[in-house]
């Protein structure tokens, strides 16, 4: 039987690939203990239980979010991971991502999955981009960045973190509650399926704080503009189909993105009010060739940053064009040395009336150490993910 939502358009779910790296980049950011990781994974026992069948009506969908609410979220048995676009359930659960799981998530989505060049498509691919240094954003965030955020949720492995954008909602302008970030941010793709207890911080640790100032920080300075949960989520078909499934062979990562809705049930506010930002989203924005220039802002973890996230960085530069497939769009690709955990964040460009807007995000980095990344151009399948998430 099809599985039924409360999100009924949401027939769009997408990507995976976290950005990696392994050389070159900023070295001071590894002062802090690295505390022992909160795992998640358990099996279905010890009261962990989910319902028997997957939900297929509005009345099973509330059965599995308070089945998840009461410990199910714990029970990654295969059979009971929910992936079809429709069947997105994150319930709130008070309290959980309190300051201590915040500061202690490290981990990246399938950051094995990295990108085959010598299959790219040399008639559409330019020559590889200079690798651009990251650069670490001025302190507070806020007033530096603020649409951007740190997106964290729990998967198999434990906790786990990316980057995301406060982008515009037209049908609520001043208003948005809505959050732009990767495919793979949000979903396993082919292997898996919906990631949990997914949470948007809006300039996480805003003041930057590292070091013993860091590990006695409460929640309302890693988290000063709240924890925005996802009520629904979207990424591309593409992605649910064949994200993650091969670094080699796989077609998805050219629709690696996903749209989230989200709240913050302490705040009477919307996201945008809250922040005071969001960005526009340049649907069917022209190729890397004709666009000049690209800020791509996140909060990278892997080495040879601090392995958790906790400080904003950038990259600035001439973005050029790279094909993995004849058969998919052209990605943006651009040098700079950020890694995994800037996954999700996004990629801005100046239209030609000058006001900034999101044309991407980030999606993939090479196999050998972090030299450059490279993100989906947003067209016809994204502007659709957008507005089924936004209905």
């Amino acid at each position: 039987m099809a599985p039924i939502s409360r999100l009924a358009a949401a027939a769009v779910a997408a990507a995976l690939l976290a950005v990696t790296a392994t050389a070159c980049g900023p070295s001071d950011d590894n002062a802090d203990a690295k505390p022992s990781p909160t795992p998640t994974a358990t099996s279905g026992d010890g009261g962990l239980q989910l319902p028997t069948a997957l939900p297929s009506s509005l009345d099973d969908l509330d059965k599995w979010a308070d089945a998840l609410k009461d410990g199910g979220w714990k029970n990654w048995d295969k059979d009971k991971w929910l992936r079809n676009a429709a069947d997105f359930i994150n319930p709130v659960i008070k309290d959980l991502w309190d300051a201590d799981r915040l500061r202690n998530a490290d981990g990246t989505p399938d950051d094995e999955q990295r990108p085959d060049l010598g299959r790219a498509d040399d008639g559409a691919t330019d020559p590889e981009p200079a690798a651009i240094r990251a650069q670490r954003l001025a302190t507070p965030y806020h007033d530096a960045s603020p649409a951007t955020g740190k997106l964290l949720f729990d998967m198999p492995d434990g906790q786990a973190v990316c980057s995301a954008t406060v982008v515009s909602d037209p049908a609520n302008p001043g208003r948005s509650n809505l959050v732009w970030t990767a495919g793979h941010c949000v979903h396993a793709g082919a292997r898996g399926g919906w990631y949990r207890n997914i949470v948007f911080v809006p300039s996480f640790n805003d003041t930057g704080l590292s070091g013993a100032a860091l590990r006695s920080a409460g929640k309302e300075q890693l988290a000063p503009y709240g924890t925005w949960w996802a009520t629904k989520a979207g990424t591309s078909q593409q992605w649910i189909d064949g994200g993650g499934e091969s670094s080699q062979t796989s077609s998805a990562y050219p629709y690696d993105f996903a749209v989230l809705k989200v709240t913050d049930p302490d705040s009477d506010k919307s996201l945008e009010e809250t922040v005071g930002a969001s960005v526009p989203v340049w649907f069917d924005a022209p190729t890397s060739a004709a666009i000049d220039s690209m800020d791509i802002r996140g909060y990278p973890a892997a080495a040879p940053f601090d392995g958790f996230g906790y400080q904003q960085y950038h990259c600035s530069g001439d973005p050029v064009r790279l094909a993995l497939d004849s058969r998919a769009p052209t990605m943006h690709w651009l040098g700079c040395t950020m890694t995994a955990g800037s996954s999700g964040g996004g990629w801005f460009a100046r239209k030609p009336n000058g006001e900034q807007a999101l044309v991407s995000n980030t999606s993939i980095g090479p196999q050998d150490g972090p030299r450059w990344l490279a993100g989906p151009r947003l067209g016809s399948e994204a502007e659709e993910v957008f507005d089924a998430v936004r209905g």
